[in-house]
């Protein structure tokens, strides 16, 4: 902390130290500048992000598909990979395909995804609610927090 001075004296006082003048928050009145080595400052600014990059978890969005007529054995393959999903922390959207005359019974596939949503329940939550996406029926399971 030196304190107020001239822009000229600062530029001095870097030069001298071998340094760098660089301003920290140039809208404050009056400007807050710092005397550092930019190379090593920027260097380490690189290096922060870099760490806080690696330590950040990245949520993917896996896809579990199913027909109106699905079976039992079918869906407990189906819950057993989507519970393996959530408890990797990853999103799942759970979608139905409705093909031909299937169009006609759409309450059906909201039936059975509500099923499913109800299966899994204790690792995730239903985040958006059975809807109808063209010929589609999709519905997105967060994990719970645990």
């Amino acid at each position: 902390m030196i304190g107020v001075m001239s822009r000229q004296e600062a530029l001095d006082l870097a030069f001298n130290n071998n340094l760098d003048l660089v301003k920290v928050s140039p809208n404050a009145k009056p400007p807050v500048c710092k005397i550092l080595d930019y190379g090593k400052f920027r260097y380490e600014e690189m290096r922060r992000a870099k760490d806080a990059k690696k330590n950040q978890k990245t949520v993917v969005l896996k896809e579990i598909r199913m027909s109106v007529r699905v079976e039992e054995h079918d869906i407990m393959v189906r819950v057993r990979n989507c519970i393996k999903f959530l408890e990797q922390g990853n999103r799942v959207k759970v979608s139905i395909r409705f093909r031909g005359r299937e169009m006609a019974y759409t309450e059906q596939g909201r039936e059975v995804l509500l099923d499913f949503a109800k299966r899994v329940e204790d690792y995730g939550s239903i985040e958006k609610p059975p809807r109808m996406e063209g010929r589609n029926m999709a519905m997105f399971l967060t994990p719970n927090k645990s």
